[in-house]
């Protein structure tokens, strides 16, 4: 069993909040020319999905962003609110809000997504500083690699000196090198093959070399490790109390008609976060999270309207 955080606080989410644009192609597409498409807008973003999710989940979440002074910063302060504590967002003068563009295949799979997150980077030490102890009273940390790297380091050092357990939350292979120099005592990393892959500099082509990825990260002091790989599944590791190294691997949940991929990685990130802090075993909370990955897939949201803690708990239970 996990040990358990305290119930009746509040977790703290740091990263993206921004408008997601998509763009689904009515059938396969042709490069050089138009392509005709069905197109949405909803509010999206690593760190805000994240705390929607969670926030869905009844827990209270605080999230620390920043956004331009512009209308799509009013879309997602109108819809986020609901769900998420917004009172500590960042708005900054003279920069757009993030924006998110995929382009998705006539299957829902994503060819291509366009990622305008310049404005992350006024989540500068300096200003997280000014909100230092609404994060180090917080039961919980999610951070994800949209903020600098000085500013990750800067909140882990928080984590540590005040024991609050660390989520971090990769969002792309060219942001990896913003993770700490240092992962000794993080509770959680959640991670992709191909981000791994350009942290180690490391093919993974195979299943051992899959696991030795894990293996390598469970060495850097990683409580906790899960890197996913598509449609090969899930897999996780822990160190024992034994100090062996305890690794597993879960297929996927296959869905028979894929929707909507965007939004799936951050589902089954707060699925997971939901179940350790629910004191929920590491399977479990594998499984929380890939259930919630797998419903979100098969709806047209980024985070699925339908969430709610007893929904999902009813789902695990159906599984």
């Amino acid at each position: 069993m996990n040990k358990q955080v305290k119930k009746d606080t509040y977790i703290v989410c740091i990263g993206g909040a921004n408008i997601d644009r998509k763009y689904r192609a009515k059938q396969p597409i042709m490069q050089g020319t138009s392509n005709p498409v069905v197109s949405s807008t909803s509010i999206g973003g690593v760190g805000r999905n994240i705390a929607e999710n969670l926030g869905r989940l009844e827990n209270d979440v605080k999230l620390l962003t920043a956004v331009g002074n512009d209308a799509d910063r009013l879309k997602i302060l109108q819809s986020s609110k609901k769900y998420i504590d917004m009172n500590d967002v960042l708005e900054v003068e003279g920069h757009s809000t993030g924006s998110y563009t995929a382009i998705l295949d006539e299957e829902g799979n994503m060819e291509v997504a366009y990622a305008n997150m310049d404005i992350f980077d006024q989540l500068t030490i300096e200003r997280i500083k000014e909100k230092e102890s609404l994060i180090r009273s917080a039961t919980c940390i999610v951070i994800d690699l949209n903020c600098p790297k000085e500013t990750v380091e800067y909140v882990y050092t928080i984590a540590k000196r005040f024991t609050i357990p660390l989520i971090i939350i990769p969002v792309s292979s060219p942001k990896m090198d913003r993770l700490p120099t240092t992962l000794e005592g993080v509770e959680w990393l959640i991670t992709n093959k191909d981000e791994s892959e350009t942290y180690f500099q490391m093919p993974i082509h195979s299943h051992n070399a899959w696991k030795e990825a894990v293996k390598k990260w469970l060495q850097k002091g990683i409580k906790q490790v899960v890197v996913t790989n598509g449609d090969n599944g899930v897999m996780v590791g822990n160190i024992a109390e034994n100090n062996d190294l305890n690794i597993q691997c879960f297929p996927p949940i296959r869905a028979e008609q894929v929707i909507d991929v965007t939004g799936a990685g951050d589902a089954f990130c707060s699925g997971v976060i939901f179940g350790f802090i629910e004191g929920n075993t590491l399977k479990e909370s594998i499984q929380l999270g890939m259930i919630n990955a797998y419903k979100t897939i098969l709806s047209p949201y980024t985070v699925r309207l339908e969430l709610s803690k007893s929904q999902l708990l009813q789902e695990m239970e159906e599984l």
